[in-house]
């Protein structure tokens, strides 16, 4: 079965997390694509297939008649709740031509907006029907991972070392790495595969944290409220304010960090809002996290009461702190790019992956390209070629380990 042929089966199959949920996974649906994986492993002869509270693992033995280290390629099942999960009804375009793709009647990828779909140009997609996501975030990794071992279970004679395979839940909502067993995993070193370009290769990531903020007001009737009203709408906009308007998402780019409000719900008596704080820099990232509490600490004294309550919580930090000390990973990765004829090119990627934090918990973990671009929406694309590439790189990466002796 060819990579797009895989992504075409899975992207129908709605996996959307929940990041509302306490559970694990945090929507039961990733379990439908779960199973599916699970039967296809099996079937193919994936060795070790193991679930495990929402995490599907499987080594495909080393065929070597001496010890190598092990690689591990781990891409994630759940797609983001930021739009429509499903149903999803996936189409291909052939040969595209750089021009404007009407999705639908109404809803139209316009290439003058989307500059980056000029890489595609001459390339076959897959696109949406306008009305969701794609998926190929990350499904386009877990069809490229699923075509690798596909390759080396029906073609024994090509040599290669263990390669263990990882499919994670929740990687959307920051919990990817909550559950994984990287003993169990059984890898020395592991690629997850969840980027955008083919070439890419990340091995620099944001740290990342979370904010929660509670805006305590007192609501008493318009007519009455002079000198009683504390209107927790206008204190929550006031505390946005606060902070540098220039250090917002749609502001920046590269390596400038960025505070981002996502979600604000409440009334005159309470306001609740969620932010999530991005930088590469671990010293700006410590700035930007303390400016939350300054701008808390500025509006309760100015009040003389606890208006705002403000709790940040890490969720990642950048991986390049431990990556760079182990080189070597991510220069295997951008010679197997150069050997399936891409020019390669390193990415501080606007983001983070499950490799990130697996990173600071032991196991060295770059992230590679799928092919895909335009994630988390409507627009979202994934190029043929560039899965096909995608899956030569990384059997470029399975040879290149089989010569990594322990």
């Amino acid at each position: 079965m060819t990579p797009e042929e895989r992504l075409l089966r899975y992207a129908q199959i709605d996996t959307t997390s929940d990041p509302n949920s306490a559970s694990v996974p945090s929507s039961a649906r990733q379990l439908d694509l779960l199973k599916v994986l699970k039967e296809e492993m099996i079937a193919m002869g994936v060795q070790e297939v193991v679930e495990d509270r929402g995490y599907l693992y499987g080594k495909i033995p080393s065929n070597l008649d001496h010890p190598v280290m092990s690689m591990g390629l781990i891409a994630h099942m759940d797609t983001s709740p930021d739009f429509c999960g499903g149903p999803v009804r996936p189409r291909k375009i052939e040969r595209y031509d750089g021009a404007d793709i009407a999705l639908n009647s109404e809803v139209v990828l316009k290439s003058a907006e989307f500059p980056e779909m000029a890489r595609f140009v001459g390339h076959d997609l897959i696109v949406t029907d306008g009305n969701t996501l794609l998926g190929a975030d990350d499904k386009a990794g877990i069809a490229e991972i699923m075509t690798v071992a596909e390759t080396l279970l029906t073609h024994p004679e090509i040599p290669h070392g263990e390669v263990c395979i990882a499919f994670t839940p929740d990687e959307e909502i920051g919990r990817g790495a909550d559950g994984f067993d990287i003993a169990a995993f059984g890898a020395d070193f592991a690629y997850t595969v969840d980027g955008g370009d083919a070439a890419g290769v990340c091995d620099e990531t944001f740290n990342a944290a979370s904010a929660s903020v509670v805006v305590h007001g007192v609501s008493i009737h318009p007519g009455s409220a002079k000198n009683k009203m504390i209107n927790a709408l206008n204190v929550a906009m006031e505390f946005h304010a606060l902070l540098p308007a220039q250090c917002r998402p749609e502001n920046t780019e590269g390596r400038e960090g960025f505070n981002h409000l996502n979600r604000m719900e409440g009334n005159v008596e309470q306001v609740r809002m969620e932010y999530i704080i991005r930088n590469h820099d671990a010293e700006e990232f410590a700035r930007q996290k303390a400016l939350f509490a300054q701008a808390a600490q500025f509006l309760n004294e100015r009040a003389g009461r606890r208006l705002v309550e403000v709790a940040v919580t890490d969720s990642y930090y950048n991986m390049r702190e431990v990556l760079k000390d182990q080189e070597w990973i991510s220069e295997m990765a951008m010679q197997a790019v150069r050997d399936a004829g891409l020019q390669p090119f390193r990415e501080s990627v606007r983001g983070g992956t499950d490799g990130a934090r697996l990173t600071f918990m032991g196991l060295p973990c770059p992230n590679l390209g799928t092919g895909g671009a335009n994630c988390h929406g409507r627009y979202e694309v994934c190029s043929i070629q560039q899965m096909h590439q995608v899956v030569q790189i990384l059997m470029n990466l399975v040879a290149a380990a089989s010569q990594l002796k322990k």
